[in-house]
């Protein structure tokens, strides 16, 4: 829609009063002379612009859609990781109890034998040791029936 100021210049004189001249004519409409000849590029930059538009749309679509199979294929790592994890552990596990168990019937081996050399050396002992244990009763029971000292004569 045209302004009230280019409807005010359609009116102003064409050309200064003078000879005659060929007749002058209706005055230019530039807004339609724009519209001409700006219409068709217009127009294409509008087709431009749909199909940007249904461009970005299939990009969101594709994006939403790799970021779901990334998700997914995330969460499936995860979910393998977890169980790898727990399997880790499991044989660690495992792997420390049979350490232990070993060193425990090492320790229990160790002690068997500590403990059958002991025996071994109080049986050798032993006799020893009850034979002077014989004597030393043999000897008080000696020095009990020996008559005791008198007081007497111990002064």
């Amino acid at each position: 829609m045209t302004g009230f100021r280019d409807f005010l210049t359609r009116f102003r004189p064409v050309a200064t009063p003078g000879r005659a001249s060929p007749p002058a004519g209706i005055p230019a409409d530039r807004t339609a002379a724009l519209r001409a000849e700006l219409g068709p590029p217009l127009a294409l930059l509008e087709d431009a612009e749909t199909a940007a538009r249904d461009l970005r749309r299939q990009a969101a679509v594709a994006a939403a859609a790799r970021r779901s199979e990334a998700e997914n294929k995330a969460a499936e790592i995860l979910a393998q990781a977890r169980l790898q994890a727990h399997r880790t552990r499991e044989r660690a596990a495992e792997e420390t109890a049979r350490a232990s168990e070993r060193e425990a019937a090492e320790m229990l081996a160790d002690a068997d034998r500590k403990a059958t050399a002991v025996r071994e050396a109080a049986r050798t002992r032993t006799s020893d040791l009850a034979d002077r244990a014989v004597a030393l009763v043999l000897a008080d029971i000696a020095a009990d029936r020996l008559p005791s000292p008198t007081p007497e004569a111990e002064s």
